[in-house]
């Protein structure tokens, strides 16, 4: 019965499989994003320097899911081909030398919150404030990240076997539980200390520890395909090596987009910290957009590789089309949006009148980068269940550092605000030309000789 189970990658309806894998991990990356979202409506009551401060770490946030997605990328790509060759030994050493990555992840972000905190905050405003919100809020989140480390692994091993409705479980969990904690925490309630912004952080990391311990005790109880075993165990640098292959470029492309944020918002506080929270909310509001995209992404980069290795080229180009059209229409769905009521948008975080007049033209003219990006996250998400993640980093860096942060600055130079927030659309145009460039060479070189 567990073996039919783990070859559904490989008979299963395309559609329907991809709809099943993908839709589980949809649903509890929405759910993750409104955490996100009502964590800065909270946060937006203390003040507007709080959401400043909490909109100002957003890069080291970044930084650090981009470590452990990225190595999660790496171990489900390798994992998910290893099934489909039935190479099962290959499989259980992938899943440990993952987890222990992750480990290692983990204890690396102590250090920076330790360490790097405070001249991080400092290196972005002198207000004192600010400062003193941002370092509470930022040491917090680092020193106690064991939870988005370990969550994030055990949640990749679920998905590599096909059991992603149970990281639904494990994400929908943390997520309610964070929703639960931050006006408890923040505002002192049911006898609770009256905590802040440092309540924010406590909410969050607290929601993200019980995840990951969930995920553990379901890969152990449930997913029969995988044995994480420590007995004996040595870190396998030839496994590591495999992972990181896969894993390094992505974790670079989404630390390009942490340094690109801490870039953006050096140029938009040389106008206003208001125009800094604008930015920040709007990574906020378009996390609930793109989630479902990223979601779709997780359920199809196992399809991929599966039917890679089980040398399925049909199913393979179906499983691509498929999830382009449906990143697609998402994306259109989070234009309209933004286009037809980002006064409501805006009034969730109390938004002041300068902040509704820097707002409501910033999500209006990014929103319209939303018509290009479906497309090329796909492809990102391709490139990367093929082995080719280096493409992935080579497009990431060319829109964010080559063509989005320059074009920013550029635009700055006028003197108005509302001009930066073109650059987004502009950098969205170039990666679209370059992704599809990529994925023609992926099919010539790889997908047209699958199966052959």
């Amino acid at each position: 019965m567990e073996l039919q189970q783990e070859n559904k990658m490989g008979v299963m309806p395309v559609n329907k499989l991809l709809l099943s894998m993908s839709l589980p991990i949809m649903i509890s990356m929405l759910v993750q994003a409104l955490y996100n979202i009502v964590d800065s409506i909270f946060v937006a009551k203390i003040s507007e320097n709080a959401l400043t401060a909490v909109s100002l770490a957003f890069p080291i946030q970044s930084l650090m899911i981009a470590t452990a997605t990225g190595t999660g990328v790496g171990v489900n790509a390798i994992l998910s081909k290893s099934l489909g060759e039935k190479n099962f030994e290959k499989a259980n050493k992938t899943a440990v030398n993952g987890v222990f990555l992750a480990i290692m992840s983990y204890l690396l972000f102590v250090v920076v919150g330790i360490a790097a905190t405070a001249p991080f905050y400092r290196s972005q405003t002198g207000d004192e404030e600010i400062l003193g919100y941002g370092i509470q809020y930022l040491t917090i989140v680092c020193v106690a990240s064991i939870g988005i480390f370990s969550q994030i692994i055990f949640e990749r091993l679920l998905q590599s076997t096909g059991k992603t409705i149970y990281t639904m479980i494990t994400q929908g969990t943390g997520a309610v539980i964070n929703i639960i904690l931050d006006p408890i925490l923040i505002f002192g309630l049911f006898g609770m200390p009256e905590m802040g912004v440092a309540g924010a952080a406590a909410a969050t990391v607290i929601g993200q520890i019980i995840a990951g311990i969930m995920g553990y005790i379901i890969n152990e109880k449930v997913n029969r395909e995988i044995k994480v075993e420590w007995k004996g165990f040595r870190p396998d640098t030839e496994i590591i090596g495999g992972i990181y292959k896969v894993g390094i470029p992505s974790i670079i492309m989404q630390a390009i987009g942490s340094l690109m944020t801490y870039g953006m918002n050096l140029i938009l506080i040389s106008f206003t910290s208001t125009a800094t929270a604008v930015f920040g909310v709007y990574f906020k509001l378009q996390s609930f957009i793109f989630m479902p995209v990223f979601g779709l992404n997780n359920g199809m980069v196992p399809i991929i590789a599966y039917n890679y290795g089980a040398g399925k080229k049909a199913r393979l180009i179906q499983t691509i089309k498929l999830s382009i059209a449906y990143a697609m229409a998402l994306m259109v769905i989070g234009f309209l949006i933004f286009q037809l009521c980002p006064h409501i948008l805006l009034q969730w975080f109390d938004a002041s009148d300068t902040m509704m007049g820097i707002g409501v033209p910033a999500l209006r003219t990014i929103s319209f980068s939303f018509l290009l990006a479906g497309f090329c996250i796909i492809c990102g998400s391709v490139f990367q269940a093929f082995g080719n993640g280096v493409y992935s980093m080579i497009v990431s860096i060319a829109r964010q550092l080559v063509v989005l942060l320059p074009a920013a600055y550029l635009l700055s130079r006028l003197g108005n605000v509302n001009y930066v927030w073109w650059a987004f659309p502009i950098a969205e145009f170039m990666s679209l030309a370059l992704s599809a460039y990529f994925l023609f060479r992926i099919y010539h070189k790889i997908i047209k000789h699958v199966g052959n």
